[in-house]
């Protein structure tokens, strides 16, 4: 939540949707979007623009350079682990520009192919964040992939630079990090504004603090060059490549430096590599925007609504709850009091998917008779929080990731609070929580590597971009404008509810991409998949 994207990984939400999900299905070629799914009013004018002028990402030479060429000859020893998988270490260069000032050694974890008559390669799989653990969402989902998949590929999850078990960055920890949570993100006077400039420092602070030099390389172009350090290693000639979410970046962007190594690559849920800070958190707000009035749309129709029985009513009871919790934050059982901005972070979370609506209602209801323990849970959720008050180094590379990836929307507090009124405009909920949320780069402590950039990818094999049109955290105009700027990409969009497509038994979109990382067949640019 406090991080400069709300791009949740998929490690929790999407595996246990897929899990859980049953969904009709069907499908057109074609269609136009329905008017009202593009997330912020002019979403997909705003996506288009930046489109326009941001210059592309430039190719890498095909040959790999000398310096490189030990990296790219490493022998993986695969040992197994955690039960039914496979784990492997390599080392790749600290700083791709100075290869020999240090290495950085990463993990990643492999469920071997099926059917090894039949197999195809490895496909790499990422979940999204950035700061989600590929290795755990590969363990958690690997069971839940379609099994003529799981007979083709050997499904390989590789912890990015900074994350999980590759090199983690380390920031706050236990009840600092706690206390940075709860920190009121809307600040209302000089006070509050303080306060939350003190946190935004003093989470930087220590991030530099405990991670050392790699914090300062783990952009996503660093990453992308550790994953075809990773397909040569395999033994694949293209990268075949399956991302969610930020792992739409991901992968874009080693389609942009890698092209003529593209195998099958399918971004689910995309991001729109072409805005800065500023507009994709203010075009994000629009996304949650619109999965709330998704959900107060259904709220409305059930008994157990707790705010109104219209959707008007609904959204203005949830303006009035934030701001009572603002003022007085609610109790909870375990002790620690529920503010609003983790009552904020709570119903966020539930917009990530719709199987997680009924939890909110439950939660609303408590939190209106003054129990905020609920909402605190789902807020917990978010942050993936141990039960033993400890955090996963989610959010620490989440906020180091981007940090390095684009420049910090603003200079100080004055332009936030002066951007409050635009991001309102998009989110009448979220957008002051989202405009001041991005301040938190402001102060980090090393210079930004990365500019908004448009992907073409000109030459690669076709790559199939997966919108849904009413995601939260990546609003359907960016998977419409990714797909514009990739010279071979082919739009599917879901018309639905939730974070990313593929996976929850949709037979229109689940087919298509089955088709395309079995066969190669392309889909069509436009197939449109009804819920």
């Amino acid at each position: 939540m406090r991080a400069t994207r709300r791009n949740r990984p998929a490690t929790a939400v999407l595996a246990a949707a897929a899990a859980s999900a049953v969904l009709l299905a069907g499908c057109s070629s074609g269609a136009s979007p329905e008017p009202g799914t593009t997330g912020a009013p002019g979403a997909s004018a705003t996506a288009s623009g930046a489109a326009a002028k941001a210059a592309p990402l430039q190719p890498l030479p095909e040959q790999t350079p000398a310096a490189l060429a030990p990296y790219y000859a490493q022998k993986l020893d695969w040992k197994a682990c955690d039960g039914e998988f496979e784990c492997a270490q390599f080392k790749v260069p600290l700083d791709y520009d100075r290869p020999a000032g240090g290495d950085v050694t990463l993990t990643a974890v492999r469920k071997k192919a099926s059917g090894d008559a039949q197999r195809i390669g490895s496909l790499l799989l990422n979940p999204g964040g950035p700061g989600g653990s590929a290795v755990e969402y590969l363990e958690a989902v690997a069971r839940g992939y379609d099994p003529q998949v799981r007979a083709a590929y050997d499904l390989v999850g590789l912890d990015p630079r900074g994350v999980g078990r590759s090199a983690p960055v380390s920031c706050l920890s236990g009840d600092r990090m706690d206390a940075y949570t709860a920190t009121d993100i809307t600040p209302d006077d000089q006070a509050e504004t303080d306060a939350l400039v003190a946190a935004d420092k003093e989470f930087a602070d220590a991030c530099k603090a405990k991670s050392g030099d790699i914090l300062a390389h783990v952009s996503t172009v660093e990453a992308a060059r550790d994953m075809d350090v990773l397909r040569a290693l395999v033994g694949d000639d293209k990268l075949h490549y399956l991302g969610k979410s930020y792992g739409t970046f991901l992968g874009a962007t080693y389609a942009g430096l890698f092209p003529s190594r593209v195998g099958r690559m399918v971004l689910d849920g995309a991001m729109d590599p072409s805005l800065d800070s500023r507009a994709g958190n203010r075009t994000q707000a629009g996304g949650f925007e619109t999965a709330w009035a998704a959900f107060a749309k259904d709220c409305a129709k059930r008994e157990d609504c707790p705010l109104g029985r219209t959707e008007k009513e609904i959204g203005d009871r949830l303006t009035a709850l934030f701001r009572q919790i603002d003022a007085k934050p609610l109790t909870t059982d375990s002790g620690r009091p529920l503010t609003e901005a983790q009552a904020t972070t709570g119903v966020i979370q539930a917009m990530y998917a719709e199987f997680l609506w009924p939890q909110l209602r439950t939660a609303l209801t408590a939190a209106v008779a003054g129990d905020g323990t609920a909402l605190l849970a789902l807020s917990d959720e978010y942050y993936e929080r141990a039960e033993d008050g400890s955090y996963p180094n989610l959010m620490a590379a989440n906020m180091a990731v981007n940090c390095l990836d684009l420049p910090a929307p603003f200079t100080g507090p004055e332009e936030a609070r002066a951007a409050e009124a635009d991001f309102a405009a998009a989110s009448p909920h979220f957008g002051r929580d989202m405009a001041w949320m991005a301040l938190s780069c402001t102060y980090w402590p090393d210079r930004p590597t990365g500019q908004p950039h448009t992907v073409r990818a000109a030459g690669s094999a076709p790559i199939v971009v997966v919108g849904t049109t009413r995601d939260p955290a990546t609003p359907y105009a960016w998977a419409q404008s990714l797909a514009g700027q990739l010279e071979s990409g082919r739009l599917v969009t879901y018309d639905g509810d939730g974070h990313t497509a593929y996976g929850r038994r949709n037979t229109c979109v689940d087919g298509a991409v089955n088709r395309y990382l079995l066969g190669g067949e392309a889909p069509a640019d436009g197939l449109r998949c009804a819920k």
